[in-house]
């Protein structure tokens, strides 16, 4: 059992490249399956979740070629539409991705019900709605699978009742290849769901109004290969400019999106952070003692769900009285108690969490419970005094490139190493 160690109270120094997004990348890689041509796609990070995305594709007859770690060529030819097993979307939730893009291309599918972190439940009622709105006939099978047929897809008008980022890509990846026109009112507008569109103009689609309430989109035949590269990681971005704060650290952080930053720059300049822009980077500085602040996470632009995690152990020191309001997931919380164990005064009701900053946090033994929290232990651990322990960590590796290896490059006293399982957390008390 891997595990990370961490000897806190280091301030990060120096610099930090940003990779390409996650949250991105298992879409175009997706996206893929609806061009019989090669497409070549940079910047691609180099995380588990890819690679099991890559595999999907290789196991369905796709030619994957790997240029680099950063690089990948895929030709979808020879692909098949065979189903899509439990046993490989069981370890992501963008597994359903497959669905989507299955449909688009065959105007069929079968896929099980995916997997990934537990944060509570997360119907993809809306994804059906809209495939159904498409033409496709919806069954459930066995081992939880489910299936899409149509013998034409056709455009359609469909509202979504909350602007969904998951149901939004799949529906786009659905439409593109439909016959007619498709509208998509109350889409969601963060910017991996922008990506994807310019990926698939790229590819030869027609797709207007990404980044709005309201995508159109205009079905093509057929889609032909392009070179494309994924945009930088939002939210490895702001986790790294969250560490440097948290610290009292001094990080330029390089290769991003200023503009896909606003929302964590603003909040972080609240509590205390001094932040310069330049054109793809941003230099974090932190005061001797950042102050509290409160957050409600929503829909993009507002402030993200997959960067509360990180602000919650960022604020376990920050002075005064800090309250979070979760407005998306109900299982976000979950990492609490883990800083609790660290020294941390936190209470929680329901989606509200309510953090007295502490003068600091002592290292303990920790685990992660999904990717994000992940993060927010390894903060923790670079804030508190002594050393900290965290297990679990194959969730880290599912959203993030070599997080030890970097945080170390900082001046970061951290290590990765694999120890017994009987001397592990999960076997104490």
């Amino acid at each position: 059992m891997e595990k990370i160690f961490i000897n806190g109270g280091r301030p990060l120094q120096g610099e930090v490249s940003i990779d390409g997004a996650k949250n991105a990348v298992l879409a175009l890689l997706a996206a893929a399956i609806l061009c019989r041509d090669t497409v070549r796609l940079d910047n691609i990070p180099n995380i588990s979740d890819v690679s099991i995305m890559l595999h999907i594709l290789d196991e369905l007859g796709a030619d994957v070629k790997r240029i680099n770690k950063n690089c990948v060529e895929i030709n979808t030819r020879h692909f098949h539409s065979g189903v899509v097993p439990h046993d490989l979307t069981k370890h992501f939730r963008a597994s359903y991705y497959l669905l989507g893009a299955l449909f688009g291309r065959f105007g069929h599918a079968r896929v099980a019900m995916p997997g990934g972190c537990d944060l509570g439940l997360r119907p993809i009622d809306q994804h059906i709605r809209g495939f159904e709105a498409l033409g496709a006939k919806v069954g459930f099978e066995e081992n939880a699978v489910i299936s899409l047929q149509s013998d034409q897809p056709m455009g359609s008008a469909i509202y979504l009742d909350m602007p969904s980022v998951g149901a939004t890509i799949n529906i786009m990846l659905a439409a593109v290849r439909a016959m007619g026109n498709t509208i998509i009112e109350g889409a969601a507008k963060e910017p991996h769901v922008v990506d994807l569109a310019n990926f698939l103009n790229s590819m030869g689609a027609d797709v207007r109004g990404a980044g709005t309430d309201n995508i159109k989109i205009r079905g093509v035949k057929e889609l032909h290969g392009c070179e494309y590269a994924c945009i930088p990681d939002q939210i490895e971005a702001g986790t790294y400019m969250v560490a440097a704060a948290a610290s009292g650290g001094d990080v330029l952080v390089r290769g991003v999106i200023p503009k896909h930053m606003e929302t964590i720059t603003a909040k972080l300049v609240e509590c205390g952070a001094r932040i310069i822009e330049y054109d793809e980077a941003l230099h974090v500085t932190a005061p001797a003692g950042l102050r509290a602040c409160k957050i409600k996470t929503s829909y993009h632009p507002a402030f993200p769900t997959d960067m509360q995690s990180q602000f919650g152990a960022m604020l376990t020191t920050a002075n005064g009285i800090s309250i979070i309001n979760e407005g998306i997931f109900d299982n976000r919380f979950r990492y609490m108690d883990q800083l609790i164990r660290m020294g941390a005064n936190v209470k929680v009701d329901g989606k509200v969490a309510v953090i007295e900053g502490v003068k600091a946090l002592r290292g303990a033994q920790v685990k992660c419970y999904d990717l994000r929290a992940g993060a927010a232990m390894v903060i923790a651990g670079l804030m508190a005094h002594g050393q900290t322990e965290i297990e679990d960590i194959e969730f880290i590796d599912r959203g993030y490139v070599d997080m030890v290896g970097k945080l170390r490059a900082m001046g970061a006293e951290i290590s990765r190493r694999d120890i017994p399982e009987q001397h592990g957390l999960r076997n104490a008390g």
